[in-house]
């Protein structure tokens, strides 16, 4: 059951992601309703995933080296910078059309080199897919792309928000038994 969770908790990201994109009218003919539909189904597809990710039992694939544990915390901070400049609209974001898609991107690589097991390959494998997938429709979809204002202020929202979020992430991890740390 926990598999199936997972894999159904992916889908269900995949696939509302990707609605407007591929098929816009259908999401046009939703209307403004739609809005709270989509967002109701990735909110259940993020319970999906997390149920079914913690409850799967583990399937060693490979080991990853220890000296990765380090790496994987530089492109994690790398990754929530990169998240937050998507969210405060920061100058940097001037330079990187898909900050937010970048970030999942460095996440889904950061998480893959520090976890062998075959639920952990599964999920952040099909996210890093989701992120490569969603700029190549985007970038297709809107090829001329209009760069944000100039706003250095943004960058300091990202780099304080994002040291914030970094630190709870951490503790989360910590929390449910995992030390990012090494």
């Amino acid at each position: 059951m926990a598999w199936l969770a997972l894999i159904a908790g992916i889908a269900l990201w995949v696939g509302a992601h990707l609605l407007g994109r591929l098929a816009p009218a259908r999401r046009e003919a939703m209307g403004r309703s739609g809005r709270g539909i989509v967002a109701a189904l990735v909110g259940l597809s993020v319970v999906l995933m997390v149920l079914g990710f913690r409850a799967t039992p583990y399937v060693a694939v490979w080991t990853p080296p220890a000296l990765m544990t380090h790496l994987n915390n530089v492109l994690m901070l790398g990754a929530v910078f990169l998240f937050m400049l998507g969210q405060t609209k920061g100058g940097l974001a001037r330079r990187i059309r898909h900050p937010m898609l970048s970030a999942v991107k460095l996440w889904a690589v950061a998480h893959l080199m520090v976890n062998g097991d075959l639920a952990s390959i599964l999920l952040f494998g099909s996210m890093l897919g989701w992120a490569v997938a969603s700029v190549i429709v985007i970038n297709r979809a809107e090829p001329h792309w209009e760069r944000p204002a100039e706003d250095r202020r943004g960058d300091l929202k990202a780099v304080l928000y994002g040291i914030v979020f970094y630190a709870a992430a951490v503790a989360v991890h910590v929390w449910t038994g995992h030390y990012p740390m090494g």
